[in-house]
């Protein structure tokens, strides 16, 4: 975080800044891109960030192409007249919307601190406006005026899961309160009421391994779910991993979105239950400060966005954090602050349009300018190309799930719950998939036919409006809303009927439609 108010480093940190490094100690101020990166870090002897030991490099098995270079026009987001800076974007793709969560600080806002501020666009490309789709964006979150967070809340990360929004936010007391700043976390039905979890306590405090001349402390957090687990990236600049001027990218999860029990950290040795999320952090990800992840279905591995004098390069993991499985990339265009990944609801990558098993779109949103402090917003973003998503069928039925296509045999296959459902009517295929591809993907294997959606399948509806289709395995598939079985009784001839609580409930179960 950055308050608009505190702009000079301390005298003690001169001599980092001669090295090209802008440190801003305290609990306001914002750890800022050190310039490093993972191949070309500043080095001091003696002073390294332990990496993790068992990361190694491997030969890719795929070489994947950057294509597609793109960047907006203008300034894609930006507060009003009295919010001097927007940095530290999370970006969210729900629907048809791009939802937008930044750090900034407006005048009127209260207490006066950094404010977390929303927008939503059509596209990435923007402008972001408020909920209404006016004019200028507006602050959700703010100070608590209590606790640890009672000043500032910057560095948002928003992910939802089973229909609840979680911001993991930086939080700090005051402006001048060494290694002040703690990791957050408020939940929301919308998006734009939050509500403060955990009791209004951080979930995540400074682990003080070391004393720095970077004080600031414990943020910047960066958080995903992937197969029931919450993950939490972070800087912490007290910890014995970091580099000597406190950059280092930690991580923990669980399967408690609040971190309160249940915690890994990554080791060493890999993911080791630990008592507490204080607990000694001993493996730094890359050297690098205000980092982004996010988990890439189609590559089987998690992608780190941070700031190099590259762009916004992407390190690539597997699924443990042990092995990079592809050379890094990076974003071209200029920068300055905070790249935001532009993800799904769970923090994933999102899928090509035209080709979800070979292309990966890779967008970012971050700050490029310095006046007083970092601001104006813009787009930038490649694709890479000559991935192999779909060729081992277990990844493929989870990269393609909602899409339909042209099955073999003239009809329509549906991807839904990791099942293949065929579907004799294209346009029953279309009212259920999210996506429709004109052709079936190259790299696609045969892949089980789990049940047949016929021509004239009877529809069922239960007493309180649940309503579900039987398909050629005699199993109840239920679909998504009423819509889609008023839509497929016009579409597929089909005949519908309620029936009891007792007859609905002897129905034999299968997966879900739509």
């Amino acid at each position: 975080m950055r308050a608009a108010q505190r702009r000079r480093v301390p005298a003690v940190l001169h001599v980092i800044l001669l090295l090209g490094l802008a440190v801003l100690a305290g609990c306001d101020g914002d750890v800022s891109e050190a310039q490093t990166s993972q191949t070309n870090p500043v080095k001091v002897p003696g002073q390294q960030p332990r990496q993790h030991p068992t990361q190694r490099q491997v030969e890719p098995k795929i070489k994947l192409r950057a294509t597609n270079h793109r960047q907006s026009r203008d300034v894609v987001a930006a507060g009003w007249a009295d919010a001097p800076y927007n940095y530290g974007p999370t970006v969210m793709i729900e629907g048809d919307r791009k939802r937008m969560w930044w750090c900034s600080q407006y005048g009127a806002a209260k207490p006066a601190g950094d404010d977390i501020l929303y927008g939503a666009a059509k596209t990435l490309d923007g402008p972001f406006r408020n909920a209404q789709g006016r004019s200028g964006p507006r602050a959700v979150f703010s100070g608590s005026r209590k606790g640890f967070d009672a000043k500032h809340t910057c560095d948002p990360s928003v992910i939802k899961v089973k229909g609840i929004y979680y911001l993991y936010y930086t939080g700090a007391r005051s402006d001048n309160h060494n290694f002040g700043n703690a990791i957050g976390v408020a939940t929301s039905r919308d998006g734009l009421t939050w509500r403060r979890a955990n009791q209004g306590k951080p979930i995540v405090t400074p682990s003080h391994s070391r004393k720095r001349a970077n004080a600031y402390g414990v943020g910047q957090p960066a958080a995903v779910y992937l197969d029931g687990w919450f993950y939490l990236m972070f800087t912490d600049t007290t910890a014995d991993a970091a580099g000597w001027n406190g950059a280092g990218q930690f991580l923990l999860r669980s399967r408690d979105p609040r971190f309160n029990s249940g915690v890994e950290a990554l080791t060493p040795d890999g993911f080791k239950s630990v008592p507490h999320t204080a607990a000694p952090r001993e493996s730094s990800l890359v050297d690098a400060f205000s980092a982004d992840l996010m988990w890439v279905d189609v590559l089987d591995a998690f992608a780190i966005a941070h700031q190099t004098k590259a762009g916004t390069t992407l390190t690539f993991w597997d699924r443990d954090f042990t092995v990079n499985p592809f050379p890094p990339v990076s974003i071209r265009g200029p920068w300055r602050e905070g790249p935001g990944l532009v993800r799904t609801q769970h923090g994933h990558a999102p899928l090509s349009e035209h080709d979800p098993c070979g292309t990966v779109p890779l967008d970012v949103i971050r700050a490029t300018e310095n006046s007083d402090a970092p601001t104006d917003m813009r787009h930038f973003g490649m694709d890479l190309q000559g991935a192999q998503g779909c060729v081992d069928p277990e990844r493929a039925l989870r990269v393609l799930d909602g899409y339909t296509f042209p099955s073999p045999e003239r009809t329509m296959d549906l991807i839904t719950d990791g099942k293949v459902i065929r579907v004799d009517r294209r346009s029953v295929a279309e009212v259920l998939a999210k996506r429709v591809l004109e052709q079936r993907p190259e790299q696609l294997p045969e892949l089980p036919v789990a049940a047949r959606l016929r021509a004239a399948a009877p529809i069922f509806h239960s007493p309180n409006n649940s309503a579900g289709v039987v398909l050629d395995d005699k199993r109840l598939w239920l679909l998504g809303n009423p819509g889609m079985a008023a839509a497929l009784k016009r579409l597929n001839n089909s005949k519908s009927r309620t029936v009891s609580d007792s007859s609905w409930d002897s129905i034999p179960r299968g997966g879900s439609l739509g």
